[in-house]
C-alpha cells in the first residue's frame, strides 16, 4: 500500500518519466539536467573619483561599467535566470555590508536577476545618475581592497543554495590602489590567495586610464583565473563598451563540459578530455502554465490506465514492445537496458586520415569540441598538446569511435585539429583543441537520382562569375541574430521594465535589395539574355502539356515491385524496408486506403496479403 500511496501523491512515475526523458533527449540535455548547483557572479566596482572622470571621452569608466553590468543582467534574465548576481561598490563614503567594513557598499545581494534590479542600475546611468551616486554613496580613497574581497567571500558563504561556479569581476582604472600602504596591499594579496584556495575565480576588467594601465604593478599577484585560462595572456585595458562587453562575455559563463571521458590512443595509452558544445540552437522559452486565480505555477502529472478495465497502472504493471513483421515483441525492463548497452563511455582511436578526405556533406549534426582534463589524468594536457601540434603539422584528422555515456549507441567521429587564435587585443577568438565532427554511417547515406544537367556555355559561366564577384561580402557567423528570438526577448524586456514600447530588432537576414541592384547594374539583364529565351516571363504560370492518345485508357500507378514480391516481403517481415513512395504506389495499385504514414501503409498491405 505504501507504493500506491506515493503513487497517488504524484511520486510514482517521476523516476520512470525522467528515465524516458533521458532516452528521448540527447546527451546534451541529460548533462544539463544532471549538472548540480548554480553559477554565481559578483560585480566588484571601483567607486573612487577616478572612475567618474571622462578625460575627454564620450562616457566615463563608471558609465561604461554600469552599462556592461546592465547588459549582463538582461542577457541572464533571458538565457539563465537561475544564476545568482550581485553588485558591490568599494571606495564609497557610506558603507553597507554584513561585516560593517568601511567604504564598501553592497548594492545588491547575490540573487536571481530581475526587472527591479535592472531598473535600480538604470538610476546611476548618465550625468544625473552620477550626481545621484555622489549624493547617495559618496567617494573615498581610504578603502581596503582586501576587505572588499572579504565582503564578496561572505556573500558567497551566505547563500543557502549549492553554488557550482563562483566568480568575481573587478572593474577599476587604478593600476596600483595601495601604492602608499604596504599593509593594505599585503592584506589584498592574502585575501586573493584565500579566494583561490576556496575555488573563487577573480577576474580583472581593467579600464583605460591616462598613461596606460600597468597590470604588473599590483594586480598580477591578485587576479586568479580558471584552470583552463592563461594568466600570461591578458587583454589590453578597455576604452570602449564593445571591448569591455567582449571581455565580460568571454568570462561570465562557466565552460561546462557535457561529459568527461578518456581518449584511448592504444591498449595502454589514454588521456582524459572534456567534451563541450560550441553551438547549440536557441529556442524561445517555454510558457509556464499558471493557475488563473493565484498565478501560481501548475504542476503536470501523468497517469496510465488500463484500456480494458480503466484501472490505474503502476510502473511495474507495464512493459515495452516493438512490432517486427506484424508480430509484437514484448521486452522486460532489464532486457531493454541490456539491448542499449554497447560499450563503456570513451573515445577510441581508429586511425588517422588526411583532412582533405573530410567532405562538407559528412556533417550530420553540429560539431562538439574536446579539450584536455588535467584534473582526471595527470599529463593529459602535455599529451593532448603534442597530439594537436602533430596533427596540425601533418594536416591530418583522427577517426574515433565515440560513446558519450552508457546506454547510448557509439558514433563515428572525426577529430579535426584547431590552433589557438587571438585578436589584436589578445582576446581569444578560437581555442586550441579538436572539433568533433559526427560522421555518417553507411546506413545513413542516401542515393539521389540526379537528372542530367544541361552544360552551360563558357560565356554564361563568365557572366555568372561577374555577378558572384559583385555580391561577395565578409561573412561572420556571429553577425546574424535570429530576428524572431530577438524581437520576442525585446517584447518581454519592455513588459518587464515598464517601457512605453519595445525596441525593434533589426532583421539582418533580409537581403539589401537596393544595394545589390546598384552593385550589379545591368549584369542580371545580360545574364538573362544569355540563358533564357526572348519571350521568357518568370512570373507566368507554367502550362502542362497534354499528351494525345488514340484511345482513352485507364492510368495505372507505376509499381516498382510485383505483387509476388510484396507477398514475399510480408511473409519475411521486411516490408518496412521499402520506401514510402513504393508503398503508396502498391496501395493504389491494389485499391487500398493506406494513409500517409509508413506504418499505416505497411499495416494495410500486411492485412491485405494475410486475407488473400
Amino acid at each position: 500500500m505504501a507504493g500506491w500511496g506515493s503513487f497517488y501523491r504524484g511520486e510514482g512515475l517521476e523516476e520512470e518519466e525522467e528515465q524516458q526523458q533521458e532516452e528521448e533527449e540527447g546527451p546534451e540535455a541529460v548533462a544539463e539536467q544532471r549538472f548540480s548547483g548554480r553559477d554565481s557572479l559578483i560585480f566588484l566596482v571601483d567607486a573612487s573619483k577616478a572612475m567618474f572622470e571622462s578625460h575627454g571621452e564620450a562616457e566615463t569608466p563608471f558609465d561604461m561599467t554600469i552599462q556592461c553590468i546592465r547588459n549582463v543582467y538582461t542577457s541572464k534574465i533571458i538565457s539563465s535566470d537561475r544564476d545568482l548576481l550581485s553588485v558591490v561598490f568599494y571606495g564609497t563614503e557610506n558603507n553597507k555590508n554584513s561585516v560593517d567594513f568601511k567604504h564598501i557598499y553592497v548594492l545588491q545581494e547575490l540573487d536571481n536577476p530581475g526587472a527591479k534590479r535592472v531598473l535600480e542600475l538604470d538610476q546611476y546611468r548618465g550625468e544625473e545618475g552620477r550626481a545621484l551616486f555622489r549624493e547617495s554613496f559618496g567617494h573615498s580613497a581610504d578603502y581596503s581592497l582586501g576587505e572588499a574581497l572579504w565582503a564578496c567571500s561572505n556573500l558567497f558563504s551566505d547563500v543557502r543554495v549549492r553554488l557550482s561556479h563562483k566568480r568575481i569581476m573587478l572593474f577599476t582604472n587604478e593600476d596600483h590602489p595601495h601604492a602608499n600602504d604596504s599593509a593594505k596591499a599585503k592584506l589584498a594579496r592574502t585575501r586573493a590567495g584565500d579566494l583561490r584556495d576556496t575555488g573563487i575565480i577573480l577576474d580583472l576588467m581593467h579600464l583605460k586610464k591616462p598613461g596606460g594601465f600597468d597590470i604588473s604593478l599590483f594586480y598580477r599577484d591578485i587576479i586568479n583565473v580558471a584552470e583552463d585560462e592563461d594568466l600570461g595572456i591578458q587583454p589590453r585595458e578597455s576604452e570602449k563598451l564593445e571591448h569591455l562587453m567582449k571581455k565580460v562575455r568571454a568570462k561570465e559563463t562557466k565552460k561546462r563540459a557535457l561529459v568527461r571521458l578518456n581518449l584511448h590512443l592504444g591498449k595502454d595509452v589514454a588521456l582524459s578530455v572534456g567534451v563541450y558544445n560550441l553551438i547549440q540552437k536557441a529556442y524561445k522559452p517555454h510558457p509556464v502554465k499558471l493557475y488563473r486565480e493565484t498565478n501560481e505555477p501548475v504542476k503536470t502529472k501523468t497517469r496510465m490506465f488500463s484500456g480494458k478495465t480503466g484501472s490505474l497502472l503502476l510502473p511495474s504493471d507495464t512493459k515495452r514492445a516493438q512490432t517486427y513483421g506484424n508480430r509484437q515483441i514484448v521486452l522486460e525492463k532489464e532486457e531493454t537496458e541490456e539491448l542499449k548497452q554497447f560499450d563503456s563511455p570513451g573515445l577510441v582511436l581508429i586511425g588517422f586520415k588526411p583532412l582533405s578526405m573530410l567532405k562538407q556533406h559528412h556533417h550530420v549534426r553540429p560539431s562538439q569540441f574536446i579539450y584536455p582534463e588535467e584534473s582526471l589524468v595527470r599529463g593529459s594536457t602535455t599529451l593532448f598538446n603534442a597530439l594537436l601540434m602533430k596533427c596540425l603539422e601533418r594536416e591530418v584528422m583522427m577517426l574515433c569511435r565515440y560513446t558519450p555515456r552508457r546506454n547510448v549507441p557509439p558514433r563515428f567521429v572525426a577529430l579535426v585539429p584547431q590552433e589557438e587564435e587571438l585578436d589584436e587585443q589578445k582576446v581569444q577568438i578560437a581555442p586550441p583543441g579538436f572539433h568533433m565532427i559526427f560522421l555518417p554511417y553507411a546506413d545513413d547515406k542516401r542515393n539521389v537520382d540526379v537528372t542530367d544537367n544541361v552544360p552551360a556555355s563558357q560565356e554564361q559561366v563568365d557572366k555568372m562569375k561577374e555577378i558572384i564577384q559583385k555580391l561577395r561580402f565578409k561573412y561572420r557567423a556571429d553577425s546574424f541574430e535570429n530576428p524572431v528570438l530577438q524581437q520576442h526577448f525585446r517584447n518581454l524586456e519592455a513588459l518587464a521594465l515598464d517601457m512605453m514600447e519595445p525596441e525593434q530588432a533589426e532583421d539582418l537576414t533580409m537581403p539589401k535589395s537596393e544595394q545589390m541592384s546598384h552593385r550589379l547594374g545591368n549584369l542580371v539583364d545580360e545574364f538573362k539574355q544569355l540563358v533564357y529565351p526572348p519571350d521568357y516571363n518568370p512570373d507566368a504560370k507554367a502550362v502542362k502539356r497534354k499528351q494525345a492518345s488514340d484511345g482513352q485508357t485507364e492510368k495505372r500507378p507505376k509499381v516498382e515491385v510485383s505483387e509476388d514480391e510484396l507477398r514475399c516481403h510480408v511473409q519475411k517481415g521486411t516490408l518496412g524496408k521499402l520506401t514510402v513512395p513504393i508503398l503508396k504506389d502498391a496501395c493504389r495499385f491494389l485499391g487500398l486506403r493506406g494513409g500517409s504514414k509508413k506504418q499505416e501503409l505497411v499495416d494495410s498491405l500486411t492485412e491485405y496479403f494475410n486475407e488473400h
